[in-house]
């Protein structure tokens, strides 16, 4: 039995702690500043307002503080959105004990100093000087995960003993887990699908959208090796499995689909969506002037349209996909 402290209340974070549970850990939650996750967790009955279930009455809840990060845990789970990497790298920081740490967080971060794409886990070890950080990516909608549907994830961490150490603390039945020691490869894919999701959601048709994955892949395959990923992770459960996800059904997609029928983004999240976070238009904010500074353009046509559209909030110009 071990020791979990899972960092983040959300859909995710949660639903996460669920096969945790079930392989008899003693797990604790925290969320560090949703007012509406903090309710729902210190709840007596533990119902979560974005899952639509009753949490395992196992399950601790603790108030977020640096105290709580000092005590000994045999695994540190990151479950975060993309805009708390920065909060917690920082309360990370001064952290003595280098308790291993998971990532669940999707996502990639521009440093402006150095002018390089960093990985959530790159971003993480420069703040901590931690060097045992491994990733969970994969195809998991976090409700699917709470109602026990069989779900397949990858761990990632260069040292592949490690990522199964794990992989057995926390799979269960229904919670299956492959490895992987591309921990780069496995973060691009699993962040970079988001936008091509919204591109492939524009494809309007079922003609459309599969020659748009297809493109899709090849341009994926392109940037995971410029960023010294291995191209043949884009095969995996990080790159076509969680892109398929994706484009069947997630947020990134459904802003796609009003992309494709002509609307702006700002429109569409106004009109369509005003609740709903788009994890593609972050990214796209997020690594766009990287991207158009420092890659061949030619190489990454759909990104560009894509790109172009959300950042000067115009309509996308589907003949140019």
């Amino acid at each position: 039995m071990a020791k979990i402290l899972v960092i983040g209340g959300g859909a995710m974070g949660s639903a996460f702690t669920i096969p945790c549970l079930e392989n008899k850990n003693n797990v604790t939650i925290t969320e560090p500043y949703s007012k509406q996750f903090i309710n729902n967790l210190k709840s007596k009955n533990k119902f979560h307002s974005v899952l639509k279930i009753k949490l395992p009455k196992k399950l601790k809840f603790r108030i977020f503080s640096k105290e709580l990060l000092k005590e000994k845990f045999n695994l540190i789970v990151i479950a975060l959105s993309l805009p708390g990497i920065n909060f917690i790298s920082k309360e990370l920081k001064n952290i003595k004990n280098k308790t291993p740490i998971l990532i669940l967080t999707k996502g990639l971060k521009y440093d402006k100093k150095r002018n390089k794409i960093l990985t959530i886990s790159e971003q993480i070890k420069i703040s901590t000087k931690n060097k045992n950080i491994s990733v969970l990516k994969g195809p998991c909608l976090a409700k699917e995960l709470a109602t026990k549907n069989q779900t397949k994830v990858i761990i990632a961490n260069k040292n592949i003993n490690i990522a199964k150490k794990i992989g057995k603390l926390i799979s269960t039945n229904y919670y299956l887990v492959e490895y992987s020691t591309d921990i780069i490869g496995v973060e691009v894919c699993s962040a970079i699908k988001n936008i091509y999701a919204m591109v492939i959601g524009a494809g309007q048709s079922l003609n459309m959208s599969s020659s748009l994955f297809q493109k899709s892949l090849i341009e994926m395959k392109y940037l995971t090796k410029y960023f010294n990923g291995k191209d043949t992770t884009v095969e995996s459960l990080a790159g076509v499995g969680d892109l398929y996800v994706s484009a069947a059904g997630g947020r990134n997609s459904k802003m796609g689909d009003y992309l494709g029928k002509g609307f702006t983004f700002k429109s569409a999240k106004k009109k369509f969506m005003l609740k709903d976070t788009v994890e593609g238009e972050q990214l796209a904010r997020e690594i766009g002037p990287f991207i158009f500074k420092k890659i061949n353009l030619q190489k990454i046509p759909l990104m560009i349209n894509l790109l172009k559209s959300l950042l000067k909030n115009k309509k996308l110009n589907l003949k140019k996909l």
